[in-house]
């Protein structure tokens, strides 16, 4: 236990111990007569989520902070129907089994992120945003007509406060935790009349949950500390028929790299225990920039512009034989080895609305959208030493350029007071140009430039049938899609687009005057010409698989009677190939009996990978008043279902089912102070929580979830 954390135990156990007062103490004053209204932006206008044919969960911000979702991964303990896992640089979601595996520069996510309507493109820079988080929304389902071509899976929007105008507020958030965890974040809120600046800043840092014990050990890989501030400043004019928001964000995330456990660790199984003598770090940083400007055109329609620019970079170096023994080796091995990599995101965006504002039983939404992105990659691997890089023995530089046009609509009919009808549809182009400046192998001549173009239609239908504003049944039918790419290789063919479509019924109902919501759906998918990354010869390659078929059901209930409030939250998923496919294994070499040579067979009915069966969240909680203090204790659990990382079931791709189970109590000293203890992991369940295969830079290897963690958090709010 380190000072910081020692320092903390007294002041946890106080709280927690005050806090255990009889039952008698119950609130005279119910915090909540019922449950609040959801307000979703998943059709590009504010509407309840009552009144929105979608399965999705929305989060608050308090929502967030009540269940413990402290960073992106946290969402699937949950949310139904997502698993999330964080491997390296990237982070990787997938929705009802679809989404992404496995990362490369001309590839695609298949669950589309946003945070404050712009497009996150790419997997490496969605975890920076976490902090001063109003809402999350997490729509499943291909999202094809009003999200675009990486949405096979479905979309994450994240939305942080607006600026508030003829308000001055402000709040600091601090956390401190076992493994010298700590973080602190502070926002402040400056409007006037018809100008408004919010401001967020956030500092975190945390020691490793894993030792390096090797005498040689240049750092303890998991350490970690992130910068990041974010400023949004709101313009209105017109008697606000004109409003304006310019954002801009800058994050700087260093750490020592990701603790990955050696599946072959010859000194001890203690999975928080590793031994690697090279140095190791993934360093993050960049900024974002958007103006996204709303005016009223007429009495009943507004036109909308955002234009974005983003630039992320990445740099980091690897153990490539996660090992403190091996010993270097000529430049045609892969063990023993020291690799560094460097990626870079320049994205330029732009998307223009036409949207009607009216009340009559017409809406409407028409749009269209611009990518123009450059992503250089340099990939280096000195196979001559061990401790640190010193110059490359293998490389690979590329550049990607990828450009996307779309064009979309979507309109809602209502007939009468109940039925109520959605059309919507999107053309998209998407083309990529890959030049490689530097790639291992013959039989061709560098720079080697390679190109793809696809083109292709999605769309939504659907009825709906609206009881008032407490509910709906709804029937949809949605087409996402994922665009094609080119192939690292020269030699090796381009792969083609996936494509999704959903046949969904779901309702959504609140009942006993408010106070229960509960909202449930049955979907089956079609998914075709499945995207899956592996190894070929050692180097990163796309492939096409056939196809999938998947079939399930979700729910969720929310209830609040009194000072009594609960959740629970649960998905079935039957996610299985369609057909039989011949691909490559990362994992292990041959070929099997039908398949061409190096490649083998997945049989159809085999799981799709990252299909959990079951993914269940559970969580109730109970507001106590002693005198003006309010005591709230919470207890929550989730399980998520055993699952599989590629096509090929072993014990390097298995991720096994686990419970987590967290607990907290909060007190609230009115509205402008609050002090919560909290112990995240109760039991200390040791688990799986992803599982790494082998790369062009370093072996593969296992990724375990954060043991017990506990801590205090306060937080103080002001305004006028």
């Amino acid at each position: 236990m380190t000072n910081r954390t020692s320092r903390l135990a007294p002041a946890i156990t106080l709280l927690l111990c005050g806090t255990a007062m009889p039952a008698l103490a119950q609130s005279a004053n119910p915090p909540s007569a019922g449950l609040s209204d959801i307000i979703v932006t998943a059709e590009r206008r504010e509407q309840s989520l009552q009144q929105v044919p979608i399965s999705a969960t929305v989060l608050t911000g308090e929502d967030l902070q009540r269940k413990g979702v402290g960073n992106l991964a946290d969402i699937q303990q949950v949310a139904p129907s997502v698993a999330i896992n964080t491997v390296n640089r990237s982070t990787f979601i997938n929705i009802r089994g679809v989404g992404i595996a496995q990362s490369a520069p001309t590839s695609n996510p298949g669950v589309a992120y946003y945070i404050d309507g712009q497009l996150i493109p790419h997997e490496q820079f969605i975890g920076m945003s976490f902090y001063d988080i109003g809402s999350i929304e997490v729509l499943r389902g291909p999202q094809g007509t009003l999200t675009g071509q990486n949405s096979t899976g479905g979309a994450i929007f994240v939305r942080s406060p607006k600026a508030k105008f003829d308000d001055f507020s402000g709040s600091i958030n601090l956390l401190g935790s076992n493994y010298a965890h700590a973080r602190g974040e502070v926002a402040a809120n400056i409007g006037g009349k018809n100008v408004a600046l919010r401001l967020a800043y956030v500092h975190e840092e945390r020691d490793s949950f894993t030792r390096n014990i090797a005498s040689n050990a240049q750092g303890q890989p998991g350490n970690m500390k992130l910068d990041a501030l974010r400023a949004n400043l709101r313009l209105q004019a017109i008697d606000g028929q004109l409003n304006v928001d310019l954002r801009g964000e800058y994050f700087d995330m260093r750490s020592n790299g990701i603790a990955i456990k050696n599946r072959n660790d010859a000194v001890t199984k203690d999975p928080f225990v590793i031994e690697e003598d090279a140095r190791s770090y993934m360093n993050q940083h960049g900024y974002r920039l958007a103006a996204d400007m709303r005016m009223d055109i007429t009495q009943g329609v507004q036109v909308r512009s955002l234009t974005s620019w983003q630039d992320g970079f990445t740099r980091d170096q690897v153990d490539g034989d996660r090992t403190a023994t091996a010993a270097p080796r000529p430049p045609a091995a892969n063990v023993g080895r020291v690799s560094q990599s460097s990626t870079q995101f320049q994205t330029f965006i732009q998307e223009f609305n036409l949207l009607s504002t009216s009340k009559g039983p017409t809406q409407w939404v028409l749009g269209a959208f611009f990518m123009d992105e450059k992503v250089p990659v340099t990939l280096l691997r000195d196979n001559n030493h061990v401790t640190d890089f010193v110059s490359s023995t293998s490389s690979i530089i590329t550049t990607a350029k990828n450009t996307t046009y779309s064009a979309f609509g979507q309109i809602n009919h209502h007939f009468g007071e109940h039925w109520e009808v959605v059309a919507g549809g999107r053309y998209s182009s998407d083309g990529q140009i890959y030049t490689r400046i530097a790639v291992p192998g013959s039989g061709f001549t560098l720079p080697f430039t390679s190109s793809i173009s696809t083109k292709q239609f999605t769309g939504k239908l659907g009825v709906n049938y609206h009881f008032g504003r407490e509910g709906m049944v709804y029937a949809t039918a949605s087409k996402g899609y994922k665009a094609g790419g080119v192939n690292l290789t020269p030699n090796t063919p381009n792969f083609t687009p996936e494509r999704n479509v959903v046949y969904e019924l779901g309702f959504k109902s609140q009942l006993f005057d408010r106070h229960l919501r509960v909202n449930g759906d049955v979907f089956y998918s079609d998914y075709k010409d499945i995207q899956l990354s592996s190894l070929v010869n050692g180097l990163p390659t796309t492939q096409n698989a056939l196809a999938g078929h998947s079939k399930g059901a979700e729910l969720e209930v929310t209830g609040q009677f009194g000072a009594l409030g609960f959740n629970l939250g649960g998905g079935i998923l039957d996610a299985q190939f369609a057909n039989a496919a011949c691909i490559s294994d990362t994992n292990a070499a041959g070929t099997d009996a039908g398949c061409l040579t190096n490649l083998r067979l997945v049989p159809k009915g085999r799981v799709l990978p990252f299909s959990p069966k079951l993914t269940l969240n559970a969580g109730v909680q109970y507001a106590l008043s002693i005198g003006s203090v309010q005591v709230t204790p919470r207890l929550q659990w989730s399980h998520l279902s055993s699952q599989n990382a590629t096509p090929f079931p072993s014990a390097n791709t298995l991720v096994p089912e686990r419970d987590v189970v967290d607990a907290r109590v909060t007190v609230d000293f009115g509205k402008a102070y609050q002090v919560e203890a909290f112990a995240q992991n109760l039991t200390n369940k040791i688990y799986i929580a992803s599982q790494i295969q082998n790369s062009s830079s370093a072996d593969g290897g296992i990724i375990y979830g954060a043991p017990r963690t506990w801590g205090i958090r306060f937080k103080a709010a002001f305004g006028r």
